[in-house]
């Protein structure tokens, strides 16, 4: 459960970091795991994981649908360090929906730009909080599977408070398809999110965020669990498998699937 000074900080600034959140050894398991996986171009499949892009080669590789990728991605699903600060946040009352969820990899010169913020008013990324109760649309868990701890290592980089703010940063006043060439740690506001392997960035969708370049070699691994309410659907049409979903502890399974399908005897989806 997030303590008092975690509230004020995650209402305050839209994020909180999650020092130690996973251990070396499960930090450890989840990169072997990884390394199992075959370079995926977009659109490939292994299994039920999938290779993606957002932007093309910009922005990296991501293995989307990770969550089917084995026991070491399961684990996180409820994982104690974030699941009751998820709860809380998403509300208690909304239940719990797990929208996409994707490893990153990005290499030399490789940046996500900045994007969201609070003035786009999106019921699916909204940050509310009334009556003492949290209604978040979405609230991601950025997992470091590499040290990210100096600007080199291309951190995910925010701008704290501007989940709550009405105005549009200047920036985006230029257009979408512009920003897709401006590495987000030349915007004005940002600031970096350090993390080691196993720390965890929290934070509000409604947060202006993105990923800094990378500049040196080697790989910057990060893991991304989006939660949301029950009523959700996964973001690009995922469908956890029949047997992910048998293989789960209860508890897993209804936040993958808050809803079970209701169909005749025998039906075939």
């Amino acid at each position: 459960m997030p303590t008092p000074m975690e509230d004020y900080l995650f209402d305050l600034r839209g994020y909180l970091v999650l020092q130690g959140a996973v251990s070396p050894e499960q930090v450890q398991r989840i990169n072997a795991a990884i390394d199992a996986i075959p370079p995926l171009q977009n659109g490939e499949w292994w299994g039920n994981v999938q290779g993606h892009t957002y932007h093309g080669e910009i922005d990296g590789r991501n293995l989307q649908n990770i969550v089917e990728g084995g026991p070491a991605f399961e684990e996180l699903i409820d994982h104690p360090a974030w699941i009751e600060h998820v709860r809380r946040y998403v509300g208690k009352k909304e239940g719990l929906f797990i929208d996409e969820c994707f490893v990153t990899l990005r290499g030399p010169g490789e940046f996500i730009n900045i994007h969201s913020g609070g003035h786009l008013r999106w019921t699916r990324t909204q940050y509310r909080y009334e009556e003492g109760q949290w209604h978040c649309g979405m609230i991601n868990i950025l997992l470091a599977l590499t040290d990210i701890v100096e600007m080199s290592d291309g951190p995910t980089v925010v701008i704290p408070g501007s989940h709550k703010s009405q105005l549009v940063h200047p920036t985006f006043e230029k257009g979408y398809e512009n920003m897709l060439a401006d590495p987000p740690e030349l915007v004005e506001g940002t600031v970096p999110v350090f993390l080691k392997a196993g720390d965890a960035l929290l934070f509000v969708d409604a947060l202006c965020h993105g990923g800094a370049s990378r500049t040196k070699p080697g790989i910057r691994r990060t893991l991304v669990y989006r939660y949301g309410p029950y009523w959700g659907n996964t973001r690009f049409g995922y469908r956890y498998s029949p047997e992910l979903i048998a293989r789960l502890t209860p508890e897993r399974a209804k936040i993958l699937q808050p809803i079970p399908p209701r169909q005749p005897p025998g039906a075939v989806v």
